[in-house]
């Protein structure tokens, strides 16, 4: 037998065949390496979904108000809005299944110490860390997903990936809604703990670092002398979080503060102020946490922004929709719930196609669809009454999913093939971000607008009374019609966006 010297020829032909040999063993098992980032996918977002569910439930147990217990849900969104990027920086920089294991701890930790905690401020501790681990698992799931599949298969990756969300959040109210009738609400964290290690195990056996981090298998790489280790940029870090932060208590408005008031004008310019300083920041330095030059890209830039509108006019619809149906419709709870369980299957239906759809023809048809289709949903929204026939309301709800399942997709693969592999983590985080602040103007605006109306109307009044008091449902119904008119504006610019973007070849 031959020895192979080290430095020779033979040894970076047999570095290199050991590459190849092993890309190839991860491509065969790319579907086990998908469904154990998919158990983690299910359980984080049935956790975010089902804690509304359980509010009312902790707010008696710990004896605090049905106000101060919304802080359960508050801290989950300032944690992972404010962590989520920097946190997909860090997986690019030290590896993504290393992130994404130690995140699968911290979540099912803190899970078991919210059903432990014995106070209501512990129980808001506990929380933060189970926000953490979240926003370690949301910020490399993306990447991972698309680093194990081939290119020529990301649609139908990112279309698995979707149908996965759409089961979590379908899960999410429903099942903690039937625990409950037979459970205390602290059996809801606790049973995240088993399907968190589930997905810890699975992942630490079949997530190999080199793929999920990696850029594929290239020819010579295995004899090229190592990258360096890009370094951190904490300031860029620190900013983001700093002006995420501000800026979902400002837009979320959790305390119902005047808008004019002296806080609330004081958050929106501190937020502007830090994100200008953020911008700057960046610009200056040799390795930012996010390259800004991605914004030159139109295909990138104008897929982002497209991105947040669609997601706006989507949870405005998920947002009003109950309160419609409760409170105007008379519908009891579980009706309702099984109402707005047609969204998500609409969403997993239409993800699951547009995926495999998208790799055949490509991105631009089926995401200039979705979009048409979120302005039709929304528009059709905007003009339901009392006597409009439930089925009609069903039939929007599900084409409200359809139209984010099919754009959501080529959205996504389109901004993820703008971008060079080795920031995929980065970027897919910031991909979440994205949802995540459409989300919270969506919320922002269509309470806004459907609270002031109300307030001028004479019926200052929470959401939750207006099935009581005579004349409210009338004021409801115009507030939410204005408000959706004004979404379907937005969600308009998502689609003429959609009409004007070319997406860009694959960036190596």
């Amino acid at each position: 037998m031959t020895t192979v010297e080290p430095g020779t020829t033979g040894d970076a032909d047999e570095l290199e065949q050991l590459e190849r040999d092993r890309f190839e063993r991860a491509q065969a098992d790319k579907w086990k390496a998908f469904t154990a980032i998919a158990i983690s996918f299910v359980t984080m977002v049935f956790s975010m979904s089902m804690v509304f569910v359980a509010l009312s439930a902790i707010a008696d147990d710990f004896g605090v108000t049905l106000r101060a217990v919304s802080w359960v849900v508050i801290v989950q969104s300032l944690v992972i809005s404010g962590l989520m990027m920097p946190m997909g920086r860090i997986a690019d920089i030290v590896g993504r299944r290393r992130v994404h294991l130690i995140g699968l701890l911290l979540f099912a930790g803190g899970s078991l110490s919210v059903a432990l905690a014995p106070t209501f401020g512990l129980m808001i501790a506990a929380r933060a860390v189970m926000s953490v681990g979240n926003a370690m698992g949301q910020s490399v799931g993306t990447a991972m997903i698309v680093a194990i599949f081939p290119p020529e298969e990301r649609g139908k990756a990112l279309g698995s990936q979707t149908s996965v969300v759409a089961i979590g959040a379908a899960m999410g109210p429903i099942g903690a809604g039937l625990l409950l009738q037979v459970l205390p609400w602290q059996w809801l964290f606790l049973l995240l703990v088993p399907p968190l290690l589930i997905a810890f195990a699975a992942g630490y056996r079949y997530l190999d670092e080199a793929v999920v981090s990696g850029s594929g298998f290239t020819p010579g790489a295995a004899a090229a002398a190592p990258k360096a280790r890009p370094r951190f940029d904490w300031g860029g870090a620190v900013l983001s979080s700093m002006a995420i932060t501000v800026m979902v208590l400002t837009v979320s408005n959790p305390l119902a503060l005047d808008w004019t008031s002296m806080t609330m004008l004081g958050g929106l310019v501190a937020m502007i102020a830090l994100f200008a300083a953020f911008i700057l920041w960046e610009l200056r330095q040799s390795a930012p946490m996010l390259q800004l030059r991605f914004f030159t890209r139109p295909a990138f830039s104008m897929s982002v922004t497209a991105r947040t509108l669609g997601f706006v006019g989507y949870t405005a619809v998920t947002f009003l929709m109950p309160v419609f149906l409760i409170s105007v419709r008379g519908l009891g709870e579980g009706l309702t719930g099984s109402v707005l369980f047609l969204s998500s299957l609409g969403m997993g239906i239409a993800a699951n196609q547009s995926g495999r759809y998208t790799d055949r023809l490509g991105e631009r048809p089926i995401f200039v669809t979705g979009f048409a289709l979120n302005v039709v949903a929304v528009i059709g929204a905007a003009f339901l009454t009392r006597s409009t026939p439930l089925w009609l309301v069903m039939v929007l709800l599900f084409a409200n999913g359809l139209a984010l399942g099919l754009w959501n997709v080529p959205n996504s693969s389109v901004i993820l093939a703008s971008v060079p592999r080795e920031h995929l983590g980065v970027v897919g985080a910031f991909m979440n971000l994205t949802r995540n602040i459409g989300n919270v103007v969506g919320q922002a605006v269509a309470s806004a607008i459907v609270v002031g109306v109300m307030t001028a109307k004479g019926y200052d009044i929470a959401l939750s009374k207006i099935a009581g008091t005579p004349g409210a449902d009338a004021a409801f119904l115009h507030g939410s019609m204005l408000a959706y008119l004004v979404v379907a504006v937005l969600s308009a610019g998502a689609f003429i966006l959609a009409m004007f973007n070319r997406p860009d070849p694959a960036v190596d």
